[in-house]
């Protein structure tokens, strides 16, 4: 039992940093569903093991475990996604973004199911820049939103601006007017709001077709932004107060940067025209779109057209993040975002940034999938899924952040070798040396650690040796070698602390989302590269940013 137990408690802790006692419990039930009766008598020896294990270094963990044999892990759960309906000779989709700025982890999710469904019935995905609202357009966004979608291994087949579209849209509008389904209103909005709600026509809305040709060319030339909408013919008392006569074109005044207009499609007009065009035969989109659906359907109907099938999600809620790219924008100009890419936003830079893999977003969005029910975004998951890809590839480094000095009297001339990754000895090792002065040496060790020291403490030094604090002030503690023996910290129980030589150390940044948190890292960080995926024992996964005088890296997560 203890040594199943010990299995179980050495590859959760290799795996995550320290091993859980409920994860451990659960392997062991697993692999021995028969012991379930007896959880009571299992726990009080799985929690006495993982904390004997939690006392190990990661060397002693890999060490040990090298002794046991696992089952190869399952093959990845493939996609759950549901079977789209009426599926013809072939499947084609959309995905629409605004070009505000470049893709958030909110766009992830509908270019991933897009993409996903599409892959799986050999189908077409169309990239459909929808920049009809001169006001909300960021030209970069053009390039930024295609390049976005390459990193996140979305494979688009079409890409189309509707900027370059608006002659079409024009010419639908036109053949909706003169089939007497559309109406140019000077009607302020104010002044159609109350007549909409009263379910009272405006005085426009029985003008001749040859009128409303004519006020539509007006628009163009003569009518100012505001002055005039072009609305579709309804019905003013219909139930729904949103679905009576509302407005397909508009005039807008602000320049646009790719064509030279004043008359723009509203989104219900210009979708169902493309959707139609372009034959998309599925369309996925958030259930908050049931209202726009419904407007589209009109157009659908008054042009005797077939409506594509809609898939209606529930809403994902994401917190933690910055996602709005219009308030982003502003907060780039404000300089209270570095860039697109600051550590702060949910930008997909800035995910990648952080460290985080397009694979893990990727599985991450299809775990979420196309569930009507609202549901809050797992970020723990998301860790979970990215661990996975960069833990191999992530050697070990000790970092110190907020260091405070701790002063070993009688040290001993200390060397060690460890291995860069536990895992594979090939790639080498990086080398831990403390050398006293006169039987006197210096290390940092993080404030978290210090806040818990005590006069009498007992601790660890990871892959080094035993200390006991004499004596423990404000700004630094002193204390004194005890051994090097790690069975006895194991029997002490003592904690195990990562630590920077005082004497020689580099200086390091690290980029979280909510912070700056500076200190000191080992001399080996000197050999890190620009890129790099790196573990800070005890602290976390972080991508190694900026090398120079210091290193710069941006937090990931545990």
């Amino acid at each position: 039992m203890e040594e199943l137990i010990r299995k179980h408690a050495l590859k959760n802790a290799l795996d995550y940093g320290k091993a859980n006692p409920k994860a451990v419990l659960g392997k062991v039930l697993a692999e021995n569903p028969e012991l379930k009766a007896k959880v009571k008598e299992i726990l009080p020896l799985v929690e006495k093991i993982v904390v004997q294990v939690n006392s190990l270094s990661r060397e002693e963990i890999a060490q040990a475990i090298a002794g046991y044999s696992f089952e190869a892990k399952k093959e990845e759960k493939k996609e759950t996604l549901p079977e789209l309906s009426n599926v013809g000779k072939e499947v084609v989709m959309r995905f629409a973004p605004n070009p505000s700025g470049p893709l958030h982890l909110g766009h992830a999710r509908a270019a991933v199911l897009n993409d996903a469904y599409v892959k799986r019935y050999g189908g077409k995905l169309i990239l459909r820049i929808e920049d009809t609202d001169p006001a909300r357009v960021y030209p970069p966004a053009y390039e930024m939103i295609q390049e976005d979608l390459r990193w996140l291994g979305v494979e688009v087949h079409e890409v189309v601006v509707q900027s370059s579209r608006l002659e079409i849209y024009y010419e639908y509008a036109r053949k909706l007017i003169e089939a007497g389904h559309a109406y140019v209103c000077e009607c302020t909005s104010e002044e159609f709001q109350k007549l909409k709600l009263a379910k009272q026509e405006c005085e426009h809305r029985s003008k001749s077709v040859k009128e409303n040709l004519e006020d539509f060319e007006r628009m163009f030339t003569e009518y100012k932004e505001g002055e005039a909408v072009l609305r579709l013919k309804t019905g003013v008392d219909l139930r729904d107060p949103a679905m009576r006569d509302f407005p397909i074109m508009r005039i807008s005044e602000t320049p646009h940067p790719r064509v030279k207009a004043r008359v723009y499609p509203l989104m219900n007009f210009s979708v169902a025209i493309d959707d139609h065009l372009l034959g998309i035969t599925h369309v996925l989109r958030g259930k908050d779109h049931i209202v726009n659906t419904r407007k589209q359907e009109f157009i659908y109907r008054f042009f005797g057209w077939r409506m594509p099938e809609f898939i209606h999600y529930g809403r994902l809620k994401i917190e933690g993040l910055a996602l709005s790219t219009s308030k982003i924008k502003e907060g780039i100009e404000a300089g209270k975002y570095a860039g697109w890419d600051d550590a702060s936003l949910g930008t997909l830079r800035a995910l990648a940034r952080r460290g985080f893999r397009s694979k893990a977003i990727r599985r991450a969005m299809l775990d979420v999938g196309v569930k009507q029910s609202d549901i809050s975004f797992s970020w723990k998951n998301l860790f979970a899924y990215n661990r996975e890809l960069i833990e191999p590839i992530a050697n070990r480094y000790f970092f110190v952040a907020s260091p405070v000095e701790v002063i070993i009297e009688g040290a001993p001339e200390f060397s060690r070798d460890v291995r860069l990754h536990p895992d594979y000895p090939e790639r080498g090792s990086r080398k831990l040396e403390l050398t006293p002065e006169q039987g006197i040496a210096s290390v940092f060790i993080a404030q978290s650690d210090y806040e818990k020291l005590r006069e009498g403490s007992f601790m660890r030094l990871m892959e080094g040796f035993n200390i006991e604090i004499v004596e423990k002030g404000k700004e630094k503690a002193r204390a004194r070698f005890h051994s090097f023996e790690l069975d006895e910290a194991k029997r002490r129980k003592a904690p195990l602390i990562h630590w920077v030589p005082a004497q020689e150390n580099i200086a390091v940044k690290v980029v979280k989302p909510d912070r700056i948190e500076s200190g000191v890292g080992e001399p080996s960080l000197v050999n890190v590269k620009r890129d790099d995926i790196v573990q800070f024992e005890r602290y976390g996964f972080a991508r190694i940013d900026e090398v120079g005088d210091g290193v710069v890296a941006y937090y990931a997560h545990p």
